[in-house]
């Protein structure tokens, strides 16, 4: 099976350099790539020269440097289109962030094929950036949002579609792993149980694209959704990735520069997606430097990055569960267990657990980690987060552990 020996990670952890300095007197631990991930040199490298050596607007300029950049911006587009393995590269929308990505699909898609008394389908464990816009979208059209809960595991209770999944339903929109449990949901059996009820389906991909293979002609979703930063690529940057078919049925999200085909006074016509859907200058050199992310994480190796961030997830379940007091959410270790582990530790509140881990190096996060109707359903406000990535080492897990126990017995 392949995977990252410690030599691979030891190795790869000299490209980053953030993790090379001391946090409050300790080597810094960043347990937090959940959130962000850090960037290796090359990537930040790759911006740099952007705005260096050929820093000009795209698809408008017939001189060198906007050639070179549009070149480039293109070829980034066509890199996205390889690593999520999409049959076109005009199928592959530039974004902000998964958040923006969400929101276009709700707005551009929702309002031209959802109606009152239509029903989305969603779950009990999405991020609100897979919540917010379809309640927005279900308070314009007056359609209705619907829950899949989860399990005492946090798991999905597949066995509840039968009773949600209806012709009702235009729309089911999930997260591939859950930011919280760090759950990997199976998308295929959900898929097809959408196909029989004609429903569209739409992939939150951010805590999976970075992590893991994923192939959008295989899982047969309609949308698929990720964002930049948390995949070694820089914030403002993030992919929408629609079926092409789909996207040029369906509206504009921003009017403006760009995205037009004939702008008279009194109307306009629009282009085909991709350009439909970026208006204006677009984020030129974030989406650059996302392709040379991109081409990273496929030289090390997306199918060994996701068994080494089992393997350290696997070791941090098993050192967690030696702390006294603390609850850990989500799976046992497996093949649907990813490299998010949010946990309580009795007594003391999620952001005091990270202060003090803080105090030793160790970056974690704390709050409800924009899942509050998940966290109501755990009966907790708050919870403490480690994630893991293809740079950190067991030895960052140990570190987090002697923390844990350090904030016990400040607290007992």
């Amino acid at each position: 099976m392949a995977t990252l020996s410690q030599f691979d990670v030891i190795a790869l952890r000299r490209e980053f350099p953030i993790l090379h300095q001391q946090v409050n007197g300790k080597p810094l631990a960043f347990l937090d790539s959940a959130a962000s991930s850090q960037k290796p040199q090359r990537v930040i490298e790759t911006l740099e020269d952007y705005y260096r050596r050929y820093n000009a607007n795209v698809h408008r300029g017939i001189y060198r440097l906007s050639e070179e950049a549009t070149f480039a911006y293109e070829r980034a587009r066509g890199k996205l289109a390889r690593l999520i393995n999409a049959p076109s590269q005009r199928e592959v929308i530039f974004v902000r962030n998964t958040t923006e990505a969400i929101n276009l699909v709700a707005y551009s898609w929702g309002s031209a094929n959802v109606r009152a008394g239509d029903r989305i389908l969603l779950t009990m464990m999405e991020h609100h950036s897979n919540i917010v816009p379809w309640q927005l979208l279900a308070q314009r059209t007056g359609a209705e949002l619907v829950y899949l809960p989860f399990d005492g595991q946090g798991r999905l209770v597949l066995d509840d579609l039968d009773r949600l999944l209806d012709e009702r339903v235009k729309l089911v929109a999930f997260t591939h792993q859950s930011n919280v449990f760090g759950t990997i949901n199976p998308v295929e059996p959900i898929v097809a149980r959408a196909r029989t009820v004609g429903a569209r389906v739409l992939l939150d991909a951010a805590q999976s694209v970075p992590h893991m293979p994923v192939d959008v002609q295989a899982l047969g979703v309609d949308f698929l959704a990720f964002s930049g930063h948390k995949m070694c690529g820089p914030t403002g940057s993030g992919v929408l990735w629609g079926r092409r078919e789909l996207l040029n049925a369906m509206p504009p999200f921003l009017g403006g520069g760009s995205m037009i085909d004939l702008v008279e006074l009194d109307h306009s016509t629009f282009a085909a997606a991709p350009t439909r859907f970026e208006a204006g200058t677009p984020a030129i050199g974030e989406a650059i430097a996302l392709g040379e992310a991109a081409d990273y994480l496929q030289e090390v190796g997306l199918t060994a990055i996701h068994h080494y961030e089992q393997e350290l997830t696997a070791y941090a379940l098993e050192r967690l569960a030696e702390v006294p007091g603390l609850t850990v959410y989500g799976p046992p270790a497996g093949a649907d267990r990813g490299g998010a582990v949010s946990f309580s530790l009795e007594g003391v509140h999620p952001h005091d657990v990270a202060a003090i881990l803080d105090q030793e190096g160790v970056a974690v996060r704390a709050g409800h980690h924009c899942t509050q109707p998940l966290h109501r359903v755990l009966g907790v406000p708050a919870t403490t987060r480690a994630s893991f990535y293809l740079y950190n080492l067991p030895e960052e897990i140990d570190r987090l552990v002697a923390a844990l126990h350090k904030a016990r017995h400040i607290f007992a």
